[in-house]
């Protein structure tokens, strides 16, 4: 009886621990950033298409000018996205579906569309997002004349 019960909390702590590794491989979750920014690297400038419509899931995500950002949730390390691009005003519009395999050790990533359509390598177009500190300004309340109860000194509310 003991070399069953024995087997059977083994077996689920087997099952457990594979059910958590593909989770952790499958189920991760990425906030996807995408700029369309001027990028330079290693001294060649990179400019930014016209107009980029980025679509994930066959869903418009961002319509991106000069400039601008837009953002994507997927979940798992394939990351797929199809981009509309029209890289003059007036001009054609050429559709591509891309497929980049994220990195697992960022939470929000930022993917340089310029960079990705010029063919660089991954560490050229992909960054970490971090996020700005906005510094809290305080107001600090004035101090009234009086006790505190809001009564002034002459016995006025």
């Amino acid at each position: 009886m003991k070399k069953r019960t024995l087997f059977f909390r083994i077996g689920a702590i087997v099952i457990l621990l594979a059910i958590a590794a593909v989770m952790m491989v499958i189920g991760r979750g990425h906030t996807v950033y995408f700029d369309n920014k001027k990028l330079e690297y290693n001294g060649e400038t990179y400019d930014t298409p016209y107009k980029v419509c980025v679509y994930v899931n066959d869903e418009r995500v961002a319509k991106l000018y000069d400039k601008e950002r837009g953002m994507a949730t997927w979940i798992g390390q394939n990351f797929e996205m199809t981009l509309e691009i029209t890289q003059e005003k007036g001009g054609d519009e050429t559709t591509e579906t891309y497929q980049i395999t994220l990195p697992y050790n960022m939470d929000g990533i930022v993917i340089n569309l310029p960079g990705f359509l010029a063919g660089l390598d991954q560490d050229a177009y992909i960054t970490e997002f971090v996020p700005v500190a906005t510094e809290e300004t305080t107001t600090e309340e004035e101090e009234l004349p009086g006790d505190e109860f809001g009564i002034d000194i002459d016995g006025d509310i």
